[in-house]
């Protein structure tokens, strides 16, 4: 949107400015009904490309499980175990180019360190190609370090106030995605870079926020322009990359979350909802996100613990079932889970691939409030009221306490339903006026899941 206070444009005789699209829905019924009308709004009209409507891929992320150190042999290790289990794809993360061994130095220098890859990235990407998986790899594209051959040859592509030292952030500047040549570049390296090798997906990522607001491309009195113009140069590279690449799943990240608005998902049909991975925090994270955002939209992975966020110890399968109110992934080495947690991996992606159409597709319904209720329960029901998922968790056990309950929605009062793995059969009036009994919390986060499908 527009910046109510600092935004100004010199509008010239016969120039017209384009102010963004907004999005507006109505809903007599609250805010439920008006959620599921921007869920089917973004899904099926903002965003767009061979990913609007398709299956995610479940992916394996490598960041919380090497950071920066990692190496070909490492990666190629993961993959090993990832490919065994039944992962799609796998995302290497940041690190993979110039000098980089940390977050000091290296953005903007977007070739390949074959100090950390041996044989280059064509290689890795073949091996993990002849596992069975496709691959994936993250840019920071906006961002540039000083200590970078890119900052070293171009320092005034880099956002600064004249005569006053930056502000930094993270140990990064900002690109001035205002100026024509930034973006040329940015669109050269990257095209190289996916051009290189059969690369499916693309983690955008943006990891600090604008401060010193100035561009070389403007005088002095149309400084105001610059926030406005960023956007539009952002929007003009996206374009131009996702055109030229249309079989590349771009994911929106922006430390995770930072992005999530309908301006990006028209470019990125998924944005990483969070850069934190706890499962507790999650549910409350991802409740607020699905007020407006549909659940496709959601990346969300299952991530070790102790937690590297929160310190928070929370169930294997609680994790993934709170992964799964989204585009269900993991961030984790598998390699070192027991021989029971990765037999749970295998069941939890054909689970969820087992599911993933009434997740993408249904209705979603929050059934708790997980701010103030003492557990996070949502549901996924058919659009025709054939079948229900509910899942969720219960945030701490109690002693000598009733279970708790929750009703349904989305049901056909009349039909009947049986519980899976049962031969429990409800009317959908009866899960829907008396509800469903949470199982008994035995410590805390205990996970909740539930398939109901018509008899």
């Amino acid at each position: 949107g527009i910046h109510p206070d600092l935004f100004r444009w010199e509008l010239g005789a016969g120039e017209c400015f384009a102010t963004p699209e907004v999005l507006l829905s109505y809903s007599s019924t609250g805010l439920e009904t008006l959620s599921h009308q921007f869920h089917r709004a973004i899904r099926e009209h903002i965003c767009r490309g061979k990913y609007q409507l398709a299956e995610r891929p479940v992916l394996i992320n490598n960041w919380e499980a090497t950071y920066f150190g990692f190496d070909t042999e490492k990666i190629l290790h993961i993959a090993e175990e990832a490919a065994r289990l039944g992962v799609d794809m796998l995302v290497l993360d940041d690190g993979w180019f110039g000098k980089r061994d940390d977050d000091c130095s290296g953005l903007g220098d977007w070739f390949v360190n074959e100090k950390k890859l041996s044989g280059g990235l064509y290689d890795l990407v073949e091996k993990i190609k002849a596992m069975g998986m496709r691959f994936g790899i993250w840019f920071e594209p906006e961002m540039i370090s000083e200590d970078s051959d890119l900052y070293r040859a171009h320092p005034d592509w880099a956002i600064r106030i004249p005569e006053r030292s930056p502000m930094r952030g993270r140990y990064q500047l900002v690109l001035d995605m205002t100026n024509p040549e930034v973006q040329e570049y940015l669109f050269r390296v990257m095209s190289e870079v996916l051009h290189s090798a059969d690369i499916s997906y693309v983690k955008w990522d943006m990891n600090r926020s604008i401060s010193d607001w100035y561009t070389q491309t403007l005088p002095a009195d149309r400084q105001g322009e610059m926030p406005h113009r960023y956007v539009l140069g952002l929007y003009a590279l996206l374009e131009r990359l996702t055109a030229a690449f249309p079989e590349v799943l771009f994911e929106g990240c922006s430390g995770g979350g930072g992005r999530f608005d309908a301006g990006m998902l028209y470019y990125c049909p998924q944005i990483w909802c969070s850069d934190d991975t706890d499962a507790c925090e999650r549910t409350k994270i991802q409740y607020g996100t699905s007020f407006f955002y549909p659940v496709s939209a959601v990346g969300s992975h299952v991530s070790t613990v102790p937690n590297h966020q929160t310190g928070r110890i929370t169930p294997f399968e609680t994790r993934a079932v709170t992964a799964m109110a989204g585009s269900f992934g993991y961030e984790l080495d598998l390699n070192l889970l027991s021989d029971a947690e990765k037999q749970a991996v295998t069941e939890q992606i054909q689970q969820f691939k087992a599911y993933g159409p009434l997740i993408h597709n249904g209705r979603y319904y929050r059934l708790t409030n997980p701010m103030t209720d003492a557990e996070a329960i949502w549901a996924f029901a058919a659009q025709d009221g054939s079948e229900i998922l509910v899942q969720g968790m219960i945030f701490h056990a109690e002693a000598n306490t009733l279970r708790h309950q929750v009703k349904l929605r989305g049901l056909c009062a009349k039909k009947q339903y049986r519980l899976d793995g049962t031969e429990q059969v409800y009317t959908g009036a009866a899960l829907m006026a008396g509800g469903v009994l949470l199982p008994k919390a035995w410590g805390d986060y205990t996970p909740v899941s539930m398939h109901f499908t018509e008899v």
